[in-house]
């Protein structure tokens, strides 16, 4: 009994420990935004602020700009949130219906299509700047929100279908065999029976593409113009604006500001991804 309740004491310990040194920085990054810059130049860095300030956080949302003097996100918040939804939606169906092709409707190259496919999950993103760039002007949308939309339903068509391929293996195919000899095809068999039956992955996905285009910076700052730029490019123009005083406790608001929608998605919904992680995994 002695030797559980120690090592149980271990694994706690080491779990807070493991805590802090994550949550210190986001401690920081609070303490600081609430406080004027008077209490930054002259208090500790982890001390608490004397009065809860909101200043900071007003100037970061702010949308006033002075020349190319930019201090605020809000545009740039509302660029994300416009990209975001229609990119995360249209990639997660995309690659649904390409995992539903690859595992259920298996066809001759499909596992040598699916290979390929997979090329797109560990290939760089810097390799495809280039040639993705002139295609969106053959397209004509570069430097548009669309433009940023399309791309990253393209570079996360690998992963999700990687993710879907995977679960659908596990569904019986005797259930889909059923359901084609009573008459049911391709798309009536994706929606009444496959469909319902996605809802661990689909979380898993739509989780993973928000986390992921949300905090893309190297399309964002490659592929946007001056009013599609999205909140992580908005986010470095403002850290890096020159300024003879720096305002530290704004560039920390703003990036918590930048950072609270993928927080938010975690804490709301993280244990539907750690569900999905796992649905599937063992077949049989």
């Amino acid at each position: 009994m002695t030797t559980q309740f120690l090592s149980r004491s271990l694994v706690y310990a080491v779990l807070l420990l493991a805590a802090f040194f994550f949550l210190a920085p986001m401690y920081v990054m609070l303490v600081t935004s609430f406080k004027d810059a008077e209490q930054i130049r002259s208090g500790n860095l982890l001390s608490l602020p004397h009065s809860l300030n909101f200043e900071a956080w007003s100037l970061a949302w702010s949308s006033a700009c002075t020349g190319t003097d930019c201090r605020g996100l809000k545009p740039f918040f509302w660029n994300s949130v416009i990209m975001v939804v229609p990119a995360v939606l249209v990639s997660t169906l995309w690659g649904a219906m390409n995992g539903y092709v690859l595992s259920l409707w298996k066809f001759r190259g499909s596992e040598v299509m699916f290979g390929l496919m997979l090329f797109g999950v560990f290939m760089p993103f810097q390799v495809v700047l280039l040639p993705m760039s002139q295609v969106l002007g053959w397209l004509g949308v570069s430097s548009s929100i669309g433009g940023l939309i399309l791309v990253h339903c393209l570079a996360g068509l690998a992963g999700t279908t990687l993710f879907f391929r995977n679960y659908y293996a596990s569904i019986p195919k005797e259930l889909v065999n059923a359901a084609r000899i009573d008459g049911a095809g391709f798309w009536r068999i994706f929606f009444r029976i496959v469909v319902p039956m996605s809802t661990p992955i689909v979380m898993v996905t739509l989780i993973w593409q928000f986390t992921n285009i949300w905090n893309d910076f190297l399309f964002g700052v490659a592929f946007s113009g001056a009013d599609s730029k999205p909140i992580t490019v908005g986010l470095n123009n403002m850290v890096n604006t020159s300024s003879s005083v720096k305002s530290y406790n704004v560039d920390m608001a703003a990036a918590v500001i930048a950072g609270l929608p993928t927080m938010l998605v975690y804490v709301l919904a993280g244990q539907y991804f750690v569900k999905g992680l796992t649905a599937g995994a063992v077949k049989g």
